[in-house]
C-alpha cells in the first residue's frame, strides 16, 4: 500500500458496489469531494485539501480506480465511463454525503459531467478545473490511447514505459500538465500502481477502451437543464485543454461563473493550490448561504 501526503487527512475505506475504495478525510463542515483524472490520485489534492478544511469544510478526496490507485476493483466491476461516473455516485451514497461541492480535474471532470447527467441528486455544486469535455474526451494529443488499450498487454507495456523518468517531463506525460517539474515522490504514486498490479492495470484498461467524445457530448446535453451552480476555474494558458473549452460550457451551463487563474496548465492543484482554494472555498461557502 503506496502512502499518501499527510496533508490529505485520515486514510478510511468504504465499500462500493464495484469494489473497497480508499480514500482520505479532512476537515468538518459542509462536504468537498475532489475527483481526480487517469494515472493520479487523492495525491493531486495534496496542497489544496489543508486550505479548503481550514475554511470549515470537509474535505473527502477519494482513489479512483483511474490507474494509480492501490485497490483493485471487483473483476466484474463495470468501469466504463459509465461505470466510473456511477461509482462517483456510489461513493456520495455509501457516505451519506447531501448538498456536496464537488472538485474535479481532468478525465475526472468527464467523469463528473457524465455523473451529473445520471445521478445528480447529492450534488450542490460543482468546481471544473481543465477537464475533458465536449468532443476532448481525450484530448488530442491522448486519442491514441484507446485504441491501443484494446490490445491485449498494452498496459503492462505501458507500465514499464511509465517507470523511464526520462520521459516524465514530456508532454504525453507530465509536461503539459504541469508547468514545473512534478516532485519524484508524487510522480511514482501515480505511475508505479500500474507496474506492480494487474488488477489496476485491468481497471485501467476497462475505462480506456471505452473513452470516446460520444460520452461527454450526450452529458454537455444533459447538461444544458442543470440547475445548479458550477464554477469553471480554469488555466488560462493550458495546453490540453485550451480555455475556450471553459468558454463554451459557461455558455452552456445555465448558472456557471468563470474564473481563469493565471500561471498555470492542467493541475491546478499543483501549480496554483492556494488560488484554487480561495476559490473553492469562497465558492462552496456563499453558494451554500
Amino acid at each position: 500500500m503506496t502512502t499518501r501526503s499527510e496533508s490529505l487527512g485520515q486514510e478510511r475505506r468504504v465499500r462500493l458496489p464495484a469494489g473497497e475504495v480508499r480514500y482520505f478525510e479532512r476537515g468538518r463542515g459542509a462536504p468537498v469531494v475532489f475527483v481526480h483524472g487517469v494515472l493520479t490520485n487523492a495525491e493531486l489534492w495534496r496542497k489544496v485539501v489543508p486550505d479548503v478544511a481550514a475554511a470549515g469544510f470537509r474535505c473527502l478526496a477519494p482513489d479512483l480506480p483511474l490507474g494509480s490507485h492501490d485497490l483493485p476493483m471487483r473483476a466484474d466491476a463495470d468501469l466504463s465511463p459509465a461505470g466510473n461516473a456511477d461509482l462517483i455516485a456510489d461513493f456520495l451514497d455509501a457516505l451519506d454525503l447531501r448538498d456536496v461541492t464537488l472538485v474535479a480535474n481532468d478525465t475526472g471532470g468527464a467523469l463528473t459531467q457524465i455523473m451529473l447527467s445520471r445521478r445528480p441528486e447529492r450534488v450542490g455544486r460543482v468546481v471544473l478545473t481543465p477537464s475533458d469535455c465536449f468532443e476532448y474526451f481525450f484530448p488530442p494529443i491522448f486519442k491514441a490511447l484507446p485504441p491501443v488499450a484494446k490490445i491485449p498487454g498494452s498496459m503492462a507495456v505501458l507500465g514499464q514505459l511509465l517507470r523511464i523518468r526520462a520521459l516524465h517531463p514530456l508532454p504525453l506525460l507530465f509536461g503539459w500538465v504541469t508547468k514545473r517539474p512534478l516532485p519524484d515522490d508524487v510522480a511514482q504514486a501515480y505511475l508505479g500502481q500500474l507496474r506492480k498490479s494487474a488488477g489496476v492495470r485491468r481497471d485501467l484498461r476497462k475505462l480506456l477502451r471505452d473513452v470516446h467524445p460520444r460520452h461527454t457530448l450526450a452529458a454537455a446535453e444533459a447538461l444544458r437543464t442543470f440547475d445548479r451552480p458550477v464554477l469553471l476555474a480554469w488555466a488560462a494558458e493550458d495546453k490540453l485543454f485550451p480555455i475556450r473549452l471553459a468558454h463554451r460550457l459557461a455558455a452552456l451551463l445555465p448558472d456557471a461563473k468563470l474564473v481563469e487563474i493565471a500561471d498555470a496548465y492542467t493541475f491546478v492543484s499543483e501549480d496554483q493550490p492556494a488560488a484554487l482554494a480561495g476559490h473553492i472555498a469562497e465558492f462552496a461557502g456563499v453558494m451554500a448561504d
